[in-house]
């Protein structure tokens, strides 16, 4: 294996984009399995692609446009999640054919080459500039900073929801700001990882975490770990077959996953049922 290609600029812009992508994705994931909140954010991850291909329809920065779907979004799916055990499935599954169709209509309607938005599509991680490795750390950063500030009202609201709000605990407003930063995630990772896969990047680390540990605290580590790991080890086989990164990406996610799966220490998994989550710390 010929190691000069990890001198080149853009590999070492993949390799960091992936580790920050890594880290942000698998944070967020851990959020998304505990709360249950798989469909909720394929939702949103279809909804900042939408935006996207607004964006490049109409000429302007397509981040810019992901951002905004992925906030629009959040608002009406926030309302909808806060009622009753956050698993409105008809509802999000209105939203998310929207959006989708939305995404479909707007690249329809692109004229001349589609390039930029099949790169959308599919992710094209080897293609990620300074500008995208600075929002990806700007993003992680955030992401991270927000657990350890907030991971006790984050922790109180995941397991004691009506004991939190009781002591006064914004448990609503703790999860707009859950769905305000896997947007901003997604966002930040789109062009890495492609709409249409960057979910999986979100999901299968944290739910390979979620195979392996009972402690929330571990769950973070383990996730952000396993998110890296797809990351680099998806850009070595990307680059030793010729194949592209984004997929490759995820399905090396999902290798974790089903790895984590066999070898488990779990007695019983219940699929992400609420009995089975990781203990609450004391």
């Amino acid at each position: 294996m010929d190691l000069s290609i990890f001198g080149y600029q853009f590999m070492q812009n993949a390799i960091l984009s992936a580790f920050l992508g890594g880290i942000a994705c698998g944070t967020i994931g851990v959020f998304v399995v505990l709360m249950h909140m798989p469909f909720i954010g394929v939702c949103m991850a279809h909804a900042a692609f939408a935006g996207a291909l607004l964006g490049l329809w109409l000429g302007f920065n397509p981040l810019i446009g992901a951002f905004t779907f992925s906030l629009l979004a959040a608002a009406v799916i926030g309302p909808l999640a806060d009622r009753g055990e956050l698993n409105p499935e008809t509802s999000v599954g209105v939203i998310f054919s929207l959006m989708l169709g939305l995404a479909f209509l707007f690249m329809g309607l692109m004229s001349g080459t589609k390039s930029g938005a099949l790169e959308l599509l599919w992710g094209s991680i080897l293609t990620n500039t300074r500008g995208d490795i600075v929002l990806l750390g700007i993003i992680a950063a955030v992401v991270v900073g927000v657990v350890f500030a907030f991971y006790k009202e984050f922790q109180a609201t995941i397991f004691h929801r009506d004991m939190a709000l009781s002591v006064g605990i914004p448990s609503a407003l703790i999860l707009y700001g859950i769905l305000f930063l896997t947007g901003a995630t997604i966002t930040a990772s789109l062009r890495s990882i492609g709409g249409l896969l960057i979910f999986s990047l979100i999901l299968n680390p944290a739910a390979a975490a979620y195979q392996l540990t009972y402690s929330m605290k571990r769950m973070f580590f383990l996730s952000a770990t396993f998110g890296v790991l797809s990351g680099w080890i998806g850009l070595l086989f990307s680059y030793l077959f010729n194949i592209p990164s984004g997929a490759t990406i995820v399905i090396i996610s999902s290798v974790i996953f089903m790895l984590a799966t066999i070898f488990s220490p779990k007695k019983k998994v219940k699929d992400l049922k609420v009995g089975s989550l990781p203990e609450a710390e004391s």
